[in-house]
């Protein structure tokens, strides 16, 4: 078995718990057992009947193999840095780091202590995203965009780059290794209002456009525009919601991991993309502030 302790009990901590109380059956999540839970700002009464513990006992107790943060953006660096220089395996919430060189660091830190680092990405594993890349698989790309949507971001969520890197990371995986060319962004604090456009283009120069928008009046949701040799797609298609959710599903793929379940070339083609994407999002930061 492994120990785990849940750091940071906004609503995905909740659902780490959850869903480690209640793993699916015959999955390898039956192994993991949550042991305790930080919160670094309140003192709170048991959560789901699991007891809060400091992260000085986290990091000390023999009991305790994995770490879930599920903090805000801005502090996971320090978190994931935290828990493996203790010898604890990580799974983090996306963006893993603000910068990547940290992300680097830490891979490398986590391979000389022999640990799985893990940043979870679920947006690769709803039903649209596995309908829209069976969609576009085979296709030749001509052009395409994707606009995101969305309310404003609370504090410690970081630039819209790294907070949006779920739709890079949709980008990368549906047309391969991309490179930034420009990028621009609009604010108005007053109405805390912002709207990043970045211009990327695919190995053979495809152009691709991602727009990520935040507002307060602005309804969550994601709009597409890819153009193909045979075809235009301008919906996401429409796919029923999966038995298993969507944290559970990586529930399951992070504890396939700790199992050892994984394939050396599985983790590596993971790890390659996870830092492309943080790569390209702080040049499109650094593009934005020229």
């Amino acid at each position: 078995m492994f120990g785990a302790v849940v750091v940071g009990v906004g609503i995905a901590g909740w659902v780490r718990i959850r869903d480690m109380l209640a793993p699916l059956p015959g999955s390898p999540a039956e192994k993991l057992t949550v042991r305790g839970f930080v919160s670094s700002r309140r003192n709170l009464d048991p959560q789901q009947g699991v007891c809060q513990i400091t992260v000085e006992e986290a990091v000390s107790r023999e009991d305790i193999d994995v770490a879930f943060i599920c903090t805000e953006n801005v502090s996971h660096e320090d978190s994931v840095r935290t828990f493996l220089q203790a010898g604890k395996h990580v799974c983090v919430e996306y963006p893993m780091t603000m910068n990547y060189s940290a992300a680097v660091e830490l891979w490398n830190l986590a391979q000389e202590k022999g640990l799985i680092l893990h940043e979870e990405h679920i947006e690769l594993l709803t039903e649209e995203y596995l309908e829209l890349k069976r969609e576009v698989e085979g296709k030749a790309l001509l052009e395409g965009t994707i606009h995101f949507t969305g309310g404003a971001l609370k504090p410690g969520f970081g630039f819209l780059a790294f907070s949006g890197i779920a739709r890079l990371t949709w980008l990368v995986e549906l047309f391969g290794e991309l490179s930034a060319t420009a990028a621009t962004m609009e604010e108005d604090p007053h109405n805390d209002y912002k709207k990043m456009t970045a211009k990327l283009k695919t190995v053979d120069n495809r152009p691709l456009t991602w727009i990520e928008e935040r507002g307060p009046d602005l309804p969550r949701g994601k709009n597409i525009n890819f153009h193909f040799d045979s075809c235009t797609l301008t919906q996401i298609p429409h796919a029923p919601k999966g038995a298993v959710g969507l944290f559970k599903q990586d529930l399951i793929h992070f504890s396939a991991k700790l199992a050892g379940q994984v394939s050396p070339e599985k983790l590596d083609r993971e790890k390659t993309r996870i830092l492309h994407c943080l790569k390209l999002a702080e040049r499109i930061q650094q593009l934005c502030q020229i």
